[in-house]
């Protein structure tokens, strides 16, 4: 390949791009990540994540700085039409599988800054703000990638791979004549944060809440602190704009709270879309984040998704760049991932649609079909059983309902305490072992974890989360992905050579 002045640009520095850039600089690929904004914006946006996300950080070696602006996610109590509650959406409960609350609210602004100061503290990424992305041309071996900085003329920069994490109006995607696909959810919402005080709080409901009212229906967050979000629909004939001012703003929180209770912190009014692009790669460049797809808000998934995007394509693009796969492994990534937000948004919108419904009659026929599910009483849903596997892409040819599931992260013994499992083990590719299962164990070089129940020697896990995943599923062992992901189970030890050579090929033969 071409000499190249980086291996991967990534444009667009929020959060999927920097954790692009980190996840990048991690692996030590000479990155250049690029934005045009210097300052992170200082208001909220996102307002939630999961222990995926968590779990991700703490591979970065950076949880520490996130986990100070975060707080468990309260069940999410939906109202109906007369008020009664219909349905619970709730985490599920301890030990918990990743290692984390499942379900998280956190303050951007804080958040996003840490995760640009840490990819930009890797060697081998350099950071460009201030610097806006013009246009690509793509070579057999190379995207040389033209970009403008304040004050300058525009400067051509060489990479083997180019990122677009820019935003739902993606320059990148523009350029390369992406469009995306409307999955048909098309409604308008005002979403307002408020700080609220303890007079203000003291008039709040303790968890969060969906108010399915067919006259307007809206949301409730409890966020970290004092943080309140709202999001509530916009009816026929009101202007988003007038919507945003803050008389019309208090009016729509009055239910709740008067402006004596706290300060707005922001109001803006959005159209909730469901829309994916066409296509996630474009030769020698990939779309991520929102760039790539927009979701409706109702579980809190959006910035989740762009995350899990970057994760996905980060590890596959270091294999490639470093010829330990094939370069067909980056087909992998719009496979996996398209299905992924597809299916997802799919249930967003099922639930969006339920807490839309504005016709009184549906929507009391909605609230008797719900409580009927739950034979009479509001049955709890959990976000983590919403949330799909993989179901395409990179697994193993044997089907099993365990392959494309998201691996646990239980707590293991350490002579210093208990210890996340991948600060122990790593997360590169494993093969991870049932230490209660009997027989001779492989003999492969890919490294081997084994897992060990409280009384005996080794890695000994804390609260039986593998011993019951293990049985769930009914297998001795996992090769787990480097994002965690389960490639293949073994159904006994004999089998793991089989999956071990499936897995050589098709990446190459140097896994």
């Amino acid at each position: 390949m071409t000499s190249t002045d980086f291996d991967v640009v990534v444009v667009g520095f929020g959060p999927a791009g920097a954790v692009a850039a980190c996840l990048l600089g991690q692996a030590g690929l000479r990155t250049l990540a690029i934005d045009r904004v210097v300052a992170v914006w200082d208001k909220p946006r996102a307002i939630a994540i999961d222990h995926e996300i968590m779990r991700l950080f703490q591979n970065l070696g950076m949880a520490d700085k996130v986990l100070p602006h975060v707080a468990p996610f309260t069940a999410s109590e939906h109202f109906g039409a007369d008020g009664q509650l219909i349905r619970r959406i709730d985490m599920v409960p301890p030990p918990y599988p990743q290692g984390y609350t499942p379900s998280m609210v956190f303050t951007q602004p804080p958040v996003e800054a840490a995760l640009r100061a840490h990819a930009a503290s890797y060697p081998s990424v350099e950071v460009q703000l201030g610097v806006e992305f013009i246009s690509l041309e793509q070579a057999t071996d190379h995207v040389a990638v033209t970009l403008q900085a304040p004050q300058a003329d525009p400067s051509i920069v060489t990479a083997a791979y180019v990122i677009g994490c820019d935003g739902a109006s993606s320059t990148v995607r523009q350029h390369l004549g992406i469009a995306f696909e409307d999955l048909v959810f098309d409604e308008p919402w005002m979403v307002i944060d408020v700080r609220v005080n303890d007079a203000g709080l003291a008039k709040l409901p303790a968890t969060a809440a969906q108010f399915c009212e067919p006259a307007r229906p809206s949301t409730f967050i409890v966020g970290p602190g004092n943080h309140r979000r709202w999001e509530i629909m916009l009816l026929p004939g009101e202007d988003p704009r007038t919507m945003e001012r803050p008389k019309q703003v208090w009016q729509l929180l009055s239910r709740w709270l008067s402006p004596g209770d706290g300060e707005l912190w922001r109001a803006s009014s959005y159209r909730f879309h469901a829309l994916v692009a066409s296509q996630w790669r474009a030769g020698r460049v990939f779309l991520a984040g929102d760039a790539a797809h927009q979701q409706p808000p109702f579980i809190g998934q959006g910035m989740c998704q762009g995350i899990r995007d970057v994760g996905n394509l980060s590890w596959k693009l270091a294999a490639v760049i470093r010829g330990t796969a094939f370069s067909a492994l980056l087909d992998t990534y719009g496979e996996e991932r398209d299905q992924h937000v597809r299916t997802l948004t799919a249930r967003i919108k099922a639930i969006g649609h339920t807490i839309c419904e504005r016709d009184p009659v549906a929507a009391r026929r909605r609230d008797a079909d719900l409580l009927a599910q739950g034979g009479g009483t509001a049955r709890t849903v959990t976000r983590q059983e919403i949330v799909p596997p993989i179901a395409a892409g990179l697994l193993a040819d044997t089907a099993h309902p365990a392959n494309g599931t998201l691996f646990p992260q239980p707590w293991v013994a350490g002579a210093d305490g208990p210890r996340h499992l991948d600060d122990v083990v790593g997360t590169g590719w494993r093969m991870v072992l049932d230490g209660r299962a009997a027989g001779a164990w492989p003999n492969t070089a890919m490294p081997i974890v084994t897992i060990q129940q409280p009384g005996h020697s080794g890695l000994v896990e804390q609260d039986g989360i593998l011993a019951a995943w293990f049985d769930k599923y009914g297998c001795v062992g996992a090769i787990v992905r480097p994002d965690h992901y389960v490639y293949g189970v073994l159904p006994d030890f004999m089998s793991a050579p089989a999956v071990l050579d499936d897995l050589k090929s098709r990446l190459g033969g140097r896994a």
